[in-house]
């Protein structure tokens, strides 16, 4: 397993002082170098904050990119790999496309329930979808990598999009991508209960050493140390594979009956585990990061429906999902409300990170020159433009789900 990202949380003012992020990135990169100097390799140092509410003050549009422009430019001299603007809400989400389109390693994100994880909102549902099939004419369809709608994400969640923040006080978390020791565990197992076991006994041994080290560096660089999200992520390498690690325990494809109990028994192992918890802490399936996953997608294999259903009982939603590049936005807020729905029902975080690909049909063929993303195939999404009364609805309350 290797550490994903170590994240620094932080409020940034306007206009951006070039010294104080430096410091950030100096902070950051000293935490770093204590977990790689502990035995874990560390992908990248990023930085999140909540950006929105000061450049909703901002009247001018150029304005607004400009500033962004100025923020990833100190960022990258300090070191971010990426940074993270954190929550849009509805007044901005028509500069997030200009924003994505100037830039190269900013994220955004826009939240469709409200604060009180209750209450789904139409407008910022359409808004969503719009943003999606504005920034899929970015880098053909790449640029949506950077978006993701988000439903009761809290902040401090290191992975990206998601990442926010908006406490005074700095803050650092780290995300693993430890999807390599859920195949292992699921391999050598002679039932699932034992991979569960097995699975439960490598992340508490990480997490130990990993929380140790943490704590350590962040009360020397007097930061809050928010803890893991041990959230099994892959990378593009069957060696790295959640997806390979689902089949390993089904012994079947993706897809097929079993699936979604395989998902709930690693995510369990995940969350009965005894580290310090922050964000998702579940099963990633990001279709295009992950080698099985992205195989048997262009096989025809894995549905939208499919990946959202295996998202109740584990993960983070619907991530990297490649889908027709002329998705309509009825069809686009129709998934988004479905994401919505299952968030509040069940009380959990979820996000959409979906990908329309100009020129794409279902079933196509999906490469992109990127190291991170394996070869896969297009989704299919609705057929029609027609408008339903879920979609003209602005507000819609439910309830988390109760005994």
């Amino acid at each position: 397993m290797r550490i994903r990202s170590v994240t620094l949380f932080s409020k940034t003012t306007l206009p951006v002082d070039p010294s104080t992020v430096a410091t950030l990135g100096r902070t950051a990169h000293a935490v770093a170098l204590a977990f790689a100097q502990a035995g874990y390799e560390v992908q990248t140092v990023r930085y999140a904050t909540n950006l929105f509410p000061a450049l909703a003050r901002l009247t001018n549009r150029r304005a607004i990119v400009d500033q962004i422009v100025a923020l990833e430019a100190c960022c990258q001299a300090a070191g971010f790999a990426f940074t993270s603007l954190g929550l849009a809400g509805t007044d901005m989400q028509p500069v997030i496309p200009d924003i994505l389109m100037a830039t190269r390693s900013v994220f955004a994100t826009s939240p469709i329930v409200g604060p009180d994880g209750c209450s789904i909102h139409g407008s910022a549902i359409q808004g969503a979808a719009r943003v999606i099939q504005a920034a899929s004419g970015i880098e053909a369809g790449f640029g949506n990598l950077r978006f993701a709608a988000t439903a009761n994400v809290s902040p401090g969640t290191p992975f990206f999009p998601a990442a926010h923040w908006d406490a005074d006080t700095p803050a650092l978390a780290i995300a693993t991508e430890s999807a390599d020791l859920a195949l292992a565990a699921c391999r050598e197992a002679r039932d699932a209960g034992e991979a569960q076991a097995t699975l439960g006994a490598a992340i508490c041994r990480h997490g130990k050493r990993l929380d140790a080290v943490g704590r350590m560096a962040c009360d020397e660089h007097a930061l809050k140390y928010l803890g893991i999200d041990f959230s099994l992520a892959p990378y593009p390498d069957d060696a790295i594979s959640i997806g390979g690690a689902l089949e390993a325990l089904t012994g079947e494809p993706l897809g097929a009956a079993g699936t979604l109990a395989a998902a709930a028994t690693l995510t369990d192992a995940i969350q009965q585990a005894d580290f310090r918890h922050t964000g998702f802490c579940g099963l990633m399936l990001p279709v295009l990061e992950d080698s099985v996953l992205a195989r048997r997608a262009a096989e025809g294999r894995l549905r939208v429906s499919d990946l959202l259903q295996w998202s109740a009982v584990c993960g983070t939603g619907l991530d990297t999902v490649p889908l027709p590049g002329d998705a309509s936005i009825k069809d686009l807020s129709a998934v988004l409300f479905d994401v919505a729905a299952l968030s509040v029902r069940l009380h959990k975080p979820l996000t959409a990170r979906l990908m329309p690909l100009p020129g794409k049909g279902a079933g196509d063929p999906v490469h992109f020159d990127f190291p991170y993303f394996a070869d896969g195939g297009v989704l299919s999404i609705g057929d029609g433009e027609a408008v339903s009364p879920l979609l003209r609805t602005s507000q819609l309350a439910l309830h988390p789900h109760s005994r």
